[in-house]
């Protein structure tokens, strides 16, 4: 089982993590999901976003991250996973994670996909900051809806 995990300001390739990931599961993987996460026009409250900033911790960040997959791993019979998480100061529109899950099958590669973008928004360490044009911008906290989803699988376990 390997495992990637990569915190960086630049832009990652979908296609290129995606294709590497094939490569790297010889032929043996069934299913390969992913999950692009975009930065979103519109905060939580409806202003337009004209950046957000993220900040991170180095090698807290990314100990939490591989937390996370050992979790999945335990649930599934994941062949490979891929977390990339952008940190600096991102634009609307722009890429800001990429997960990417391999099984043997679908199944457990759409689980492992979600469970593990579910706890990137609840358990991992990061600081996220909405900035409006006009103002010095709000830190923002994971959501209700965000603890509900990873609630919803402390009930499947």
């Amino acid at each position: 089982m390997a495992v990637t995990v990569r915190i960086q300001e630049e832009d990652f390739s979908l296609a290129g993590e995606w294709e590497a990931l094939r490569q790297r599961t010889g032929g043996t993987a069934g299913g390969i999901v992913a999950f692009a996460g975009l930065v979103r026009e519109r905060a939580r409250a409806g202003e337009e976003v004209s950046r957000l900033f993220l900040e991170h911790y180095p090698g807290m960040t990314e100990s939490s991250i591989e937390e996370i997959i050992g979790r999945a791993r335990e649930r599934w019979p994941l062949q490979d996973v891929v977390v990339v998480h952008r940190v600096g100061d991102l634009e609307p529109g722009d890429q800001i994670v990429l997960v990417l899950a391999a099984s043997a099958h679908r199944g457990a590669a759409f689980a492992g996909c979600e469970f593990i973008m579910d706890m990137l928004k609840t358990t991992a360490v990061f600081w996220k900051k909405e900035v409006q044009t006009g103002s010095e911008g709000t830190w923002i906290r994971s959501t209700g809806d965000d603890f509900e989803r990873a609630k919803h699988w402390q009930d499947d376990a």
